[in-house]
């Protein structure tokens, strides 16, 4: 018996120790390999969902299958290309028109409110000690001072921004065209390289990557469609909430926060708080609150509905959901906002398929105990 559950926890510790180095090693890739291989990922990706419409053509044409599939790719960057340049362009002349606005909002709103307030506790502490006033002009002094440094660093800032990521378009033009050329290459030939891979497989690890690669494509999908029903929601709160608040073009601004309602670092906060600050500042007092409590209102129905719907999906508690996506995002950025909640599904896939061994399953009796032992090894009438 002593030997049995020695080999239990032999067992266990070595299947621990298995399942961490797999998770330092995917970690090391993913932080350190990922970015760089980054655009021939991205390729194969486009390849891959190419290759069904290829077929379809190919078959409906009557034309060569490597003629269809560089005009799919041709037509396919075309599309990005454009969305990209129209978006890109309106990014730059957003945050253009910020940096020249910032010095003029300063002077024309911020530092007249402040002013306003700082002669308001003049009068307030009129009777006071003439040394308690002498300190508060000092700290106002002190205050205007900072406020000037901070609008002029800011513009120094996003002017620098700018100026790097303009410097930064020589690198991301040599790695667009690599990932360009990649997926003519993996779109022609898409077949023969994933049939390689998996002759360089044999036995119990090809059946492993299979079932990983089916399990992440179908889950990765899930989780597209479980953020797409997320955001159709919060562009449904934003509609409603900015028509009710009075805000013209409602429903395509509603849309356009929903996009970045999806991005970890901005989302929708990156848009409605600096709004909601514009409009107090501007002396806009109820649609400053109404945009807050819109936020608000927004950020905690998500919250609450994002682990539910997303861990619904792939098969996670939402508790468990929520913590992966926080530790992802703060570990990976977007990629781990859907890569580790993916990957803790995949895990949980495997165990219940007996592939790997990290906990035992409910309804699932272990080998160990199927040992020979009489009708008291198991639970009667339990299968």
């Amino acid at each position: 018996m002593s030997t049995e559950k020695t080999e239990k926890k032999r067992k266990f510790i070595i299947d621990v120790l298995y399942l961490v180095l797999i998770l330092a090693i995917g970690y090391v890739l993913i932080r350190f390999a990922l970015p760089l291989l980054m655009p021939f990922v991205i390729a194969f990706v486009i390849a891959y969902l190419l290759r069904r419409p290829i077929r379809f053509l190919s078959r409906v044409l009557h034309l060569p299958k490597s003629l269809v599939a560089v005009l799919m790719v041709l037509v396919t960057y075309g599309i990005i290309g454009l969305a990209v340049t129209l978006l890109g362009v309106r990014i730059t002349a957003t945050i253009g028109s910020l940096v020249d606005q910032i010095p003029s909002l300063y002077s024309q709103y911020l530092l007249p409110t402040l002013r306003e307030i700082s002669f308001w506790l003049e009068e307030l502490l009129s009777g006071a000690d003439p040394q308690v006033l002498t300190a508060l002009e000092e700290m106002q002094t002190q205050l205007f001072s900072m406020l000037g440094q901070l609008v002029s660093s800011v513009s120094v800032w996003l002017t620098t921004w700018v100026s790097s990521t303009a410097v930064s378009v020589p690198g991301m033009f040599i790695r667009l065209l690599l990932m360009v050329i990649s997926t003519f290459f993996f779109t022609i030939d898409y077949e023969k390289i994933t049939q390689f891979v998996l002759n360089a497989l044999h036995g119990h690890t090809r059946e492993i990557v299979l079932q990983v690669k089916n399990y992440v494509v179908g889950t990765l999908f899930v989780c597209i469609w479980s953020y797409a029903l997320i955001m159709f929601i919060t562009f449904t709160e934003l509609s409603i909430g900015l028509w009710i608040i009075g805000v013209e073009r409602s429903t395509l601004i509603a849309a356009l926060i929903a996009v970045f309602d999806i991005l970890p670092v901005l989302g929708t906060g990156g848009i409605m708080i600096p709004w909601a600050i514009l409009s107090l500042l501007g002396g806009e007092l109820t649609r400053g609150l109404s945009l807050l409590v819109l936020y608000l209102i927004i950020t905690v129905i998500r919250n609450i509905i994002e682990p539910k719907i997303v861990g619904k999906q792939i098969g996670l508690h939402p508790v468990l959901t929520l913590m992966s996506m926080y530790v992802g995002t703060n570990l990976f950025g977007v990629v781990g906002l859907f890569g580790l909640p993916i990957l803790l599904s995949l895990l949980r896939y495997l165990n219940e398929k007996g592939t790997i061994s990290l906990y035992p399953v409910p309804g699932k009796t272990p080998p160990a105990q199927e040992s020979p032992g009489g009708p008291e090894s198991s639970p009667s009438g339990k299968s």
